[in-house]
């Protein structure tokens, strides 16, 4: 993928000053190493970032149909594009390169705003109507690709990261404490939100709309799931498995679409193998793998199931080792590639995992992620029918005697019970147990700039279907929602995989295999104690009976002890120090130092130490954060700053419309 950018004026045809959005590409550098390049004309500018991988020669972008009318800027893969070119060529529309960008151009000519209906992969784009002088920016169906946007000075702004809209020199950097009150619900980022005021994240599945100075947001896709009891059966689970694995070929097939080497992300679990398995079956040979271990820094360490799946197709497998130091080391780098707090502590592992694809001269990597959320392999999956036993009333019970042992008999602040639109899920329990950590560690500033919001309202599901979903699709529904966006695709997907300039690719994520999986029987995802059902039917076809029923172990490191040791980095201290605490005004300094103190305790098994665990590291990220984005001060780390450019940077990549010049007043 690449990285895009740009501005559209809100209240007239302005010229948008070139060294703004040249400023604003240069800051996606880590994401299009490649080539770079912008638009201009009155009112609006495009920016793109390449990182080169189909049509490397000729793909360069942003670009415009036969007549200069449309134009697009696009990050990302269309994986129906063979039958996309042929459909366009067939109704008579002219293709002058073989990148899968051109098509968004005509596909706009032919559908307007059901152009996104067209789509089918992983993408960010916009693409501007010259002679209706109207934009549509749009994001991918389950929020592979980032896009954030906001608006300045008359201009809406938008960009594959917030970095971008910082260097445009018109957004101030100040914290949106009700994002970080999402983030301490859910321990991962919000979807409509970020954690700078003002600015916006695209929820996946919607495009803004831009005419006559009105912004709109509007959603053209979202997941459903058939009405309980109506779900797809099969005489034979096996032959649910044949109909996956056709659906899975497929979608590995597609994404080996690339004039750049590709290689797969490997754990050792059924998910992974699965995909490396298929994946050598596509290509007739053996395809490089790599992974992660853990040296004495995480729960489980997975390299000898990872070379146990890679000896099993001949795939030549590269280990990464990690260390308590070494991802301490990387974690700061992690917060600046993810723009805002980082709970897991594995997407540290993440990051340099990319970053030896790379050195090893890879670009593209084939994931297992999306199988978990598609076919219900988290454990919280299997307490569905606990969830629904215990009830309001079980919860509340429970909360009142964690609620004892964290804020010690009394709190500062006690928020209402949060229901997900009047339905219960597997995940609620879980989120709202963890998100008790606040009444230990906000601050009670903090709790007033968040009085009487509900992290749950920015969720927007949509009740009155989901109550007509079985329990397991409801939790399901929130996962694709919550945790796959707001991480697993963020902080350990797009992010560090784009700040080493490589792409991740998600046969799971696949159009056709994500509608399969949701109208599948329950009991095919679910049945018993054993998750993913189907895919480990199967595994057993493909892969070791070892493998292919091996129980689901989260890849994560350890969290707050990371950091805690003797052998800590300085800047830990400085950020939790009490000046650093009371000078972002977050978090409470006897709380924090609390929090702390149970980390060291013994013994060590406890839930007041689990929740609290987490708590930490979500303080630790976000002191990290603001430091960085929002002032420095806190610590000797180093902050953000924009690029800076000269004239001899704006050489050979600017070009300018033949439509009407602005005004010669540039913003």
């Amino acid at each position: 993928m690449c990285g895009i950018a740009g501005a559209v004026d809100l209240i007239g045809r302005r010229s948008f000053a070139p060294e703004r959005i040249l400023a604003m590409t240069r800051a996606l550098a880590h994401r299009g190493p490649d080539d770079e390049h912008v638009h201009l004309e009155a009112g609006l500018a495009l920016g793109v970032r390449r990182l080169a991988i189909i049509d490397v020669a000729g793909g360069r972008q942003p670009l415009a149909n036969e007549d200069g009318r449309v134009w697009v800027a696009y990050e990302g893969e269309l994986y129906n594009y063979p039958t996309l070119r042929e459909q366009l060529l067939a109704r008579g529309h002219v293709l002058r390169t073989r990148c899968d960008t051109e098509a968004w151009v005509h596909l706009y000519e032919d559908h307007g705003e059901a152009v996104f209906d067209q789509a089918r992969g992983q993408f960010a784009v916009a693409l501007w109507d010259a002679a209706q002088r109207s934009l549509l920016v749009g994001r991918d169906r389950v929020g592979i690709a980032p896009l954030f946007y906001a608006e300045a000075e008359g201009w809406l702004l938008w960009a594959s990261e917030i970095k971008a809209l910082l260097s445009s020199g018109l957004i101030d950097p100040q914290p949106d404490r009700k994002a970080l009150d999402y983030f301490f619900n859910f321990y991962v980022l919000p979807i409509r939100r970020s954690c700078f005021k003002n600015v916006r994240s695209l929820p996946p599945g919607h495009f803004l709309k831009v005419r006559d100075g009105k912004v709109e947001c509007r959603q053209y896709w979202d997941l459903e799931f058939p009405d309980a009891g109506q779900e797809r059966r099969f005489a034979r689970p096996e032959d649910a498995a044949q109909e996956l694995e056709s659906l899975l070929r497929q979608a590995v097939r597609a994404r080996f679409l690339s004039e750049r080497p590709v290689c797969c992300y490997l754990s050792g679990g059924v998910d992974s193998a699965t995909i490396l398995g298929l994946a050598t079956m596509e290509r007739g040979e053996p395809v490089p793998s790599f992974t992660i271990g853990l040296d004495r820094s995480g729960p489980t360490d997975e390299r000898s199931r990872a070379a146990e799946a890679a000896a099993l197709f001949g795939s030549p497998l590269t280990t990464v080792n990690m260390t308590a130091g070494d991802i301490a080391g990387a974690y700061v780098e992690t917060v600046w590639a993810g723009e805002g707090p980082v709970l897991d502590t594995s997407a540290a592992c993440m990051l340099r995992l990319a970053q030896a694809v790379r050195d090893h001269g890879y670009v593209v990597s084939l994931t297992g992620e999306g199988a978990d959320e598609a076919l219900a392999g988290y454990p919280w999956f299997k307490m569905d029918p606990l969830a629904r036993l215990m009830g309001r009333h079980g919860y509340g019970l429970w909360r009142w005697l964690l609620l004892s042992r964290l804020a010690g008999g009394g709190a500062a602040h006690r928020p209402p019970f949060a229901a997900t639109a009047g339905v219960r899920t597997s995940h609620q329990f879980p989120y709202e147990i963890m998100a008790q950590s606040r009444e230990r560690l906000f601050a009670r500033n903090m709790w007033k700039a968040v009085d009487g919001y509900s992290a749950y309202d920015d969720l927007a599901l949509p009740a009155a279907r989901m109550r007509r979903w079985h329990p397991l699709n409801q939790s399901l529904y929130l996962a694709y929602k919550v945790m796959l966006p707001g991480l697993l695709l963020a902080a350990k997907g797009d992010r560090p995989m784009h700040n080493a300039s490589t792409e991740g690719r998600y046969p799971f994520l696949d159009e056709a295999v994500v509608a399969f999986c949701a109208r599948l029987d329950p009991r095919l995802k679910v049945r018993r104690l054993t998750d993913k059902r189907v895919l480990r039917i199967l595994g057993r076809k493909i892969l070791a009976p070892s493998i292919a029923n091996r129980h689901k172990t989260m890849f994560r490191a350890h969290m707050s002890s990371t950091f805690l040791g003797p052998n800590r980095p300085v800047w830990v201290d400085q950020v939790l120090s009490p000046e650093a605490l009371k000078a972002t005004g977050f978090f409470d300094v006897d709380g924090v130092r609390f929090a702390r103190e149970v980390q060291l305790a013994r013994p060590r098994r406890s839930f007041q130490r689990f929740v609290l665990d987490m708590g930490l590291i979500g303080v630790l990220g976000t002191q990290v954060w603001h430091h960085m984005y929002c002032g420095g001060g806190l610590a000797d780390l180093p902050t953000w700053t924009a690029p800076r450019l000269d004239q001899r940077d704006m050489a050979g990549v600017i070009s300018r419309s033949a439509y009407p010049s602005a005004s010669p007043a540039a913003v």
